[in-house]
């Protein structure tokens, strides 16, 4: 008996010392001051405590093995760390430092998908753009977002114009008129005012930009079949925000924006004002603008309703007004009366008003409501085009959160009507449709590692008829560290002539569609994609991110040339692939980040039996970034970019090149900061090492553009946050 009590004294004995404890001490990486209530976490056992004042935190009773350990804290970037227990006498009781976080992606909410999830918590692939980063790549181009948009891999903003500058997003290779612009979940940059949408969007009053590539149309109806980009627009806080940004350039640009934004208790608002001046720069002395003369006025005033706990609404408007010219610089400065010109003027005008009612605690009803009133002008030598674009967009839908599932069903009407106003009555390009949708979306936690989400649309399209899509993401997480998402989808596109090709027409000689000789173009999408986060040590970090993209287009509408010099729409049968790969390391090393970036897009037409490559597609792109920040004080980044040559309309072959920036900003005080970039300081433009057009000023032939034309541009200004 007594031999009996020694061994179950030797085994609790045993149990008592296989019980280890974790001490640590938790510190800001930049003032070395102890962080208070920070969560760590040991997921597999359930454990975890806060840290106290003196930033010290304690676990005890952890069993031997090795563990995941999560440090927590809202602000800071999350660290995960490994440790084998027992622990070495090294690894007991060390101090961690932690680093302010770039974007806190756990406390943004993705509006794209529909779903109240956080950005973690998707099966849909999305990247997004908010916080710091967003304001850096802010101050590069404070006028418009194609500098925004055409850092990220796999994105392309392409100029149409020569001398308006007028540009559109190509998404994976494909042709802009495959991506849809978005504000806050409404279509209102589309058609008639695609191509000069990008020059018209100052991002002061974005709160984040959100990106989903490849087939999104079961989300948002026909032409997302590319992807899609969704500008979140700030909105009240109960802090008062007033913000102004000025900006000047050495090619003679103004930019001038101001932001304000409260919250009143039941009430808010935000209003956003902007104005923009551009003087006609010509950088290569070849008589032509690189840089148009502009002038633009933006309006932007939201009101916000808190009517009670369970219903809010928000009304706003958005008015843009724009005269725009480019061309010979002696006619654009009125020092000649003749010459090659290229006149935009536009007017817009849109109304949005978005209402939710809590209907239950995990019950939400929302009706969303755009409609666009959009009015252009093209003046060009001996000819004239203008039009009007009245379009409207109506939601309802019902979205329910449960404890593992969530449910998102809803119903819509696009209605579109052009009316061309002036150009060839011979080529009346006015007309008028409407799509009705119903569609359903389901995210499902199968499983603690896997979350399957579903969706399926059905649209009618008063013109083309009926289209079902589906949609599928599956996300496969095994640890907080590695990532794993596979989609796909299926879209489609109906017939338009408001394309880049016809852009570069300025809408001159184009035939009408036929409807009763063209089908929609429809689509087939699939992307892989894992993601990777590795603590390397306490101050090195890597974040690293590979997908895997496909999509197919099915009778993809072509502007041919007729025999009578004029221009038709025409299906001549096969398809459209891009293919490819994007990859993306994020490196940061204490107050150094390392962003190095590859997109392989692979984009070819089939047609007849013969194969060739998509025009205008650089194959082969790397995005380079490295910054020094130091936490709301002082930053300085430099930037290289890479193009590979890119076939062209003509049939011949552009050539490679690379794009290398400075930025920098300094904040005095913590309401006042000056910022100064230094844009493509190796002056890389196409007309040094390429032509621009053929012909004589009076009579150009405008070449295709793939590089830039307006060469070294230093940009700088402040910005005052009261």
């Amino acid at each position: 008996m007594k031999h009996l009590h020694l061994w179950l004294l030797l085994l609790c004995c045993g149990a008592a010392f296989a019980q280890n404890t974790f001490v640590a001490t938790l510190k800001n990486s930049e003032t070395q001051e102890p962080l208070y209530g920070v969560s760590v976490s040991i997921k597999t056992l359930n454990k975890g405590a806060i840290s106290n004042a003196e930033g010290l935190v304690r676990i005890e009773n952890i069993p031997n093995g090795t563990y995941l350990l999560e440090l927590r804290y809202v602000g800071f970037e999350t660290q995960n760390i490994t440790r084998t227990f027992p622990l070495s006498a090294e690894e007991n009781n060390q101090t961690f430092y932690l680093h302010h976080a770039e974007e806190q992606m756990e406390e943004v909410v993705i509006q794209s998908t529909r779903s109240s999830r956080t950005f973690q918590d998707i099966p849909t692939r999305l990247e997004f753009i908010a916080g710091e980063e967003l304001a850096e790549k802010g101050n590069m181009k404070p006028g418009d977002i194609r500098m925004l948009l055409n850092e990220s891999t796999g994105i392309q903003t392409q100029q149409t114009s020569a001398t308006s500058y007028n540009s559109s997003i190509r998404i994976q290779g494909l042709d802009g008129k495959y991506t849809q612009l978005l504000r806050d979940g409404l279509p209102l940059y589309s058609g008639y005012s695609g191509g000069l949408s990008l020059m018209q969007i100052a991002p002061l009053d974005l709160k984040q930009v959100e990106v989903i590539k490849g087939a999104s149309s079961t989300l948002y109806g026909g032409g997302a079949i590319a992807g899609l980009v969704n500008l979140i627009s700030k909105t009240p806080e109960d802090e008062p925000e007033l913000s102004f940004m000025a900006n000047g350039t050495s090619a003679l640009g103004l930019d001038l924006s101001g932001f304000y934004s409260q919250k009143y208790g039941q009430t808010g608002a935000t209003v956003f004002a902007s104005y923009n001046l551009g003087t006609p720069y010509d950088p290569a002395d070849n008589g032509l603008t690189a840089i148009p003369k502009f002038e633009r006025f933006t309006l932007n005033p939201k009101f916000y309703l808190y009517l009670n706990e369970k219903t809010n609404l928000n009304v706003g408007f958005n008015y843009v007004n724009e005269d725009r010219l480019g061309g010979a610089m002696d006619y654009v400065k009125g020092d000649s009366e003749t010459g090659y010109f290229e006149r935009n003027k536009t007017d817009r005008l849109s109304t949005q008003i978005l209402g939710s009612h809590q209907l239950s605690d995990n019950t939400a009803l929302t009706v969303k409501n755009s409609i666009s009133f959009f009015e252009r002008e093209i003046d060009i030598p001996s000819y004239t085009f203008a039009g009007r674009q009245t379009s409207s967009f109506s939601e309802i839908n019902i979205a329910t959160s449960l404890t593992k599932t969530e449910w998102v069903a809803g119903a819509n009407l696009w209605t579109e009507n052009f009316k061309q106003q002036q150009g060839d009555p011979a080529q009346d390009l006015s007309f008028t449709n409407y799509t009705a949708g119903v569609f359903a979306q389901n995210i499902w936690d199968i499983r603690e590692q896997w979350t399957l989400e579903t969706g399926l649309r059905t649209d009618y399209q008063s013109d083309y008829g009926v289209f079902v899509l589906p949609r599928l993401s599956l996300m496969f997480e095994p640890t907080n560290l590695l990532t794993f998402r596979i989609g796909g989808g299926m879209g489609y596109k109906t017939p338009t002539v408001f394309t880049e090709d016809v852009e570069r027409l300025q809408f001159r000689s184009v035939q009408p569609i036929n409807i009763d000789e063209t089908d929609a173009e429809r689509s087939i999408g699939f992307n892989l994609d894992g993601n990777y986060k590795w603590s390397i040590t306490n101050e090195l970090n890597l974040s690293t991110n590979v997908l895997l993209f496909y999509t197919r287009i099915d009778d993809p509408l072509v502007l041919n040339r007729t025999s009578g010099a004029l221009y038709e729409f025409v299906q001549p049968g096969g398809h459209i692939c891009s293919q490819g790969i994007e990859a993306n390391m994020r490196w940061k090393y204490k107050d150094f980040k390392l962003f190095v970036g590859y997109t392989l897009a692979d984009v070819n037409q089939h047609y007849n039996g013969a194969s060739e490559q998509y025009p205008l597609v650089s194959q082969h792109r790397l995005n380079n970034v490295l910054m020094y920040e130091k936490h709301d004080n002082f930053w300085i980044g430099l930037e290289g970019y890479y193009y590979s040559p890119q076939k062209l309309n003509d049939g011949t072959t552009g050539q490679s090149y690379w794009i290398l920036g400075v930025m920098t900003e300094k904040k005095l005080g913590e309401k006042f900061s000056v910022f100064l970039n230094f844009e493509n300081f190796l002056d890389t433009r196409q007309s040094r090492f390429d032509t621009i057009y053929t012909g004589t000023l009076n009579d150009p032939n405008f070449r295709d553009i793939y590089a830039p034309v307006d060469g070294f541009v230093i940009n700088g200004g402040f910005k005052l946050k009261l």
